[in-house]
């Protein structure tokens, strides 16, 4: 009987779901809005500003209010601790994350 590799098999289901979830989030973006590229951090870690594709830099209050409008892509505006905050969209891609992007 043939010994089964469970982790190869395991590494190669999540590359290929990888690839697939590039794939759904750069379809994601149709009518073409600014996305956020990069972001500025406090002394504490804290998320203070972002970048946008367009070159942007919105402060974090005016990027919260842009994501409510519906006028950002990939990012989610969710209520934690008593006030809104913006998280991007759940997508299964670790690097496009906020806390991941560059800061500027």
């Amino acid at each position: 009987m043939e010994q089964k590799d469970y982790e190869k098999i395991y590494e190669e289901y999540k590359q290929e779901s990888q690839l697939q979830a590039q794939v759904e989030a750069g379809q994601s973006n149709p009518d073409g809005k600014e996305e956020f590229v990069a972001v500025r951090k406090n002394d504490d870690g804290d998320i203070i500003a972002f970048k946008t594709s367009m070159g942007r830099e919105l402060d974090y209050i005016t990027a919260l209010n842009e994501a409510k409008e519906g006028k950002l892509a990939h990012v989610d505006v969710f209520h934690k601790y008593g006030r809104d905050i913006i998280r991007s969209e759940p997508d299964g891609i670790k690097e496009n994350n906020l806390d991941q992007l560059p800061e500027f």
